[in-house]
Order: C-alpha cells, then structure tokens, then sequence
C-alpha cells in the first residue's frame, strides 16, 4: 500500500508547514507502517535552528511519527479510502522518547510504526525514526482519535 502526499492530505488535517509525511510506503491495518519524510535545507525551521548548523528539531521527529500513527489508526479504523473529515487525531501521551542521533537537510527521515495496543479509538504506538540504518528517534505514543467539533 503506497500513499503519495495527495492521500495523506485526504487523511490528515495538517498542512505546511507542519504536514511531516511526504509518503507512506507499506502499511498493514492494526499492524504497522512505514512512512518517510525528506529534509531538505528549504524546511522554515532551519531559519532558526539553527542558521550556521542545521539541525531537524526532536520535536517536529516526533510529531512526524505521531501523524504516521494518525494514519494508520484512521486508516485501520475506516478504510484506506477514509478521509479525515469529522475526525482528529489527539495526542494523548508521550514516552520513553530518546533522540539518539542528529537530523539534517540531505536526510531521509524513515518513521517505522507498530501498534503496541488498539482498544476503541484509543492507539498505542511504538515509534521509532531512522535516516538509512541508523536509529535517530523513538518514543511510544498513545493517541485518540474523536470527533472534530470544529467540523460537526
């Protein structure tokens, strides 16, 4: 199953500059999933952090694992032809979340995904973030998904 950044936008309400998935690569409802990210020197965060040594914020591999999560728990929980209207993703709990190593422009940010535990709308998620072979992030996210009251 592979999902080109047309179908991501379909599923997920983010948008630039905080869309972190370019591609979903393989995907298995209730399972896993494997989705990527390319950095490039364009990215508006590089303005600041920082301007003489580019480095891809913790914070935004996180969230990029987070929005792979989203896709597979809505995707898994509605189909893959589900888009995100009426619904949201809320992040509900980070943890054991280490960085391991830096992230710069030139990179391919790979997120790998497992489903940990599923009970209704509530995802548990094993995360982790690799540039090649090498582990750069990982963290467990738990997320919920719930109605949109902005859409309702």
């Amino acid at each position: 199953m592979d999902f080109d950044i047309r179908k991501i936008r379909d599923i997920l309400p983010h948008r630039f500059p905080l869309l972190l998935v370019d591609r979903v690569v393989a995907m298995q409802a209730d399972k896993d999933i494997y989705a990527y990210k390319n950095i490039t020197i364009n990215e508006e965060i590089f303005c600041g952090h920082f301007p003489t040594q580019p480095i891809y914020p913790g914070v935004f591999i996180i969230e990029g694992l987070a929005q792979a999560g989203g896709i597979l728990a809505f995707t898994s929980m509605f189909g893959i032809d589900t888009t995100s209207d009426g619904k949201i993703v809320y992040f509900m709990s980070i943890d054991k979340a280490k960085f391991r190593n830096p992230v710069i422009p030139g990179d391919r940010l790979d997120y790998r995904l497992n489903v940990l535990k599923h009970k209704g709308s509530i995802w548990l998620l094993e995360g982790k973030a690799f540039v090649g072979e090498k582990l750069v992030a990982e963290a467990e996210l738990m997320a919920k998904i719930i109605d949109n009251k902005e859409q309702s």
